[in-house]
Parts: structure tokens; C-alpha cells; sequence
């Protein structure tokens, strides 16, 4: 069983019921976020779901300078702190350079490492030391294994408050992504928990020339597989209409699809061995 790590007072891991990390991919407009918030809130109630609400400020490693990137640093976190307190609800969002990490972690209940970053020692340290929880997403060059070591320049740090290590998905060729369920046991072996990116595991890098693409309708499909594998909880973004997404809208679950599948999910999470 993997340890408990607290976001908020959203339980993952430890033997907890399962947890999610879900929201936009990135702040369109606050607008839209008070409305995926509330209604994700709203799910959640429902299904007896923890839920941590998460969105990114800035898309820093988008595939080209011509596409939407979000609000930026300042806007961004002013957006995510008036979420926080509206909806009561924990948030995330992710950061790129070690200088944001203080700063955000003023308004945030957790750090979100992105995948491309997960090497990063310095981002790693500089997160590490915020007191805050960290939310590690795997690189897709990365081996599940390989993170031991990136979780080990984090545990070292002063004030280190806990990990959550995400599976992704790993490079397969070009433009294409693929999910080695033995990863999810491979980093639980950590003793930290591991949530499922069912997003961007569905992802294809880049393949839509001036931005990536996507397969939507296999993010139930793994998922699925995920929980029934064994993993502490979820990360899924969403959108009440993905196909004018701003970003990664081929990835995104419809917003007026979360319920039925989340309560699918939890029905599964609750019949896997414990």
C-alpha cells in the first residue's frame, strides 16, 4: 500500500477511496473555469469523489509560438485563488521555471511538475522545498523505474511535504503514445501514490502540424484499465465542448460526459484487491 499524501483535504493513496485531479487543460477565460469547477464540484459531491481542480496559467511547451498558451503567471494564479475560494475546492496547476515556485505555491495546495520537466533538477528541488505536495508527471523518455531517482532529489529537499507520481504514457515512434500498465506497480514500488493521466495518454505529439492531436474515445478504454490495475487516483482534463478547446481538445473528456464515466470509474476502483 502506498503512503497517504494530502492535497487539501483530498486523500490520495494509503488505502483512500479514489481521488481526482480534474479541469481544463488550460484558463481559457475565468468565466469558464468558475463554470468546469462548479460543475465538476457538483459531480463530485454526487459520487462521494475527492477532487482536486486543476488547470494550467501557461502552456510553456506548446508545439507552436502561434497557438494559445494561457493568461500567464500573474492572471493565471489570480484566476485559480477566486476558483479556490468560490468552490472550496483544492487546486493545482503546473509550473516551468524554478522562480514560480514560491510564488505559486501562495495560492496553490499543490505543484504539478510537467512530464518534459520531470528531470529538472533544479524545477524538482525549488518545488520540493515550497511545503507543498508535488505532483510528478513521468516523462514520456522515461522509464517507470527512472523516477525513483527523480523522486530522490525531491525527498532530500527541507520541507518536503509529499509526492504524487503520474503515468502518461511513453513514446512509441512519432507522433504516438502508448500505456505499459506494469508501470503503475513499477512506481507504487516508491511507496509514494500514483495517479493515471487519462488525457494525455491518448495523446498524439504534435500530429496536428501546428499543435497535438488526439483519440478521445480511448480515455474511457484506459482509464478503465488503469484503475482495475491498481492506482491511487485520476487525472483527467475536461471541457463542456472539447472541439473548440483553446488547447489539447482532442484529449479532453466532454464536461457533460464526467459523471458517468467517473462513477463507472469508482464502481471498478472499489472491486480491485486491496
Amino acid at each position: 500500500m502506498t503512503r497517504e499524501v494530502k492535497i487539501g483535504p483530498v486523500s490520495f493513496g494509503g488505502g483512500s477511496e479514489l481521488a481526482v485531479i480534474a479541469g481544463p487543460c488550460v484558463l481559457e477565460s475565468p468565466g469558464l473555469a468558475d463554470e468546469i469547477a462548479g460543475a465538476l464540484k457538483g459531480i463530485a459531491a454526487r459520487l462521494g469523489l475527492g477532487l482536486v481542480f486543476k488547470a494550467s496559467f501557461d502552456k510553456a511547451n506548446r508545439t507552436s509560438s502561434e497557438t494559445f498558451r494561457g493568461p500567464g503567471f500573474e492572471k493565471g494564479l489570480a484566476v485559480m485563488a477566486e476558483v479556490k475560494a468560490r468552490h472550496g475546492l483544492p487546486v493545482i496547476s503546473d509550473i516551468h521555471e524554478s522562480w514560480q515556485a514560491e510564488a505559486a505555491a501562495q495560492v496553490l495546495d499543490a505543484l504539478q511538475i510537467p512530464a518534459f520537466l520531470a528531470r529538472q533538477t533544479d524545477l524538482l528541488t525549488a518545488a520540493a522545498r515550497t511545503g507543498l505536495p508535488v505532483h510528478l508527471k513521468k516523462g514520456q523518455f522515461m522509464a517507470p523505474e527512472d523516477m525513483a531517482q527523480a523522486a530522490a532529489k525531491m525527498e532530500s529537499q527541507p520541507g518536503f511535504a509529499g509526492l504524487i507520481l503520474c503515468e502518461r504514457g511513453s513514446c512509441f515512434g512519432y507522433h504516438n503514445l502508448v500505456v505499459d500498465m506494469r508501470s503503475l506497480s513499477i512506481m507504487a514500488d516508491s511507496g509514494w501514490p500514483v495517479v493515471f493521466d487519462a488525457s494525455h495518454s491518448v495523446q498524439r505529439p504534435s500530429a496536428g502540424g501546428l499543435s497535438s492531436g488526439g483519440e478521445r474515445r480511448f480515455v474511457p478504454t484506459l482509464a478503465r484499465a488503469a484503475v482495475a490495475a491498481g492506482l491511487d487516483g485520476l487525472f483527467m482534463e475536461t471541457h463542456p465542448d472539447p472541439d473548440r478547446a483553446l488547447c489539447d481538445g482532442p484529449n479532453q473528456w466532454p464536461l457533460d460526459g464526467m459523471e458517468e464515466l467517473l462513477s463507472n470509474l469508482k464502481a471498478i476502483h472499489r472491486l480491485r484487491p486491496r
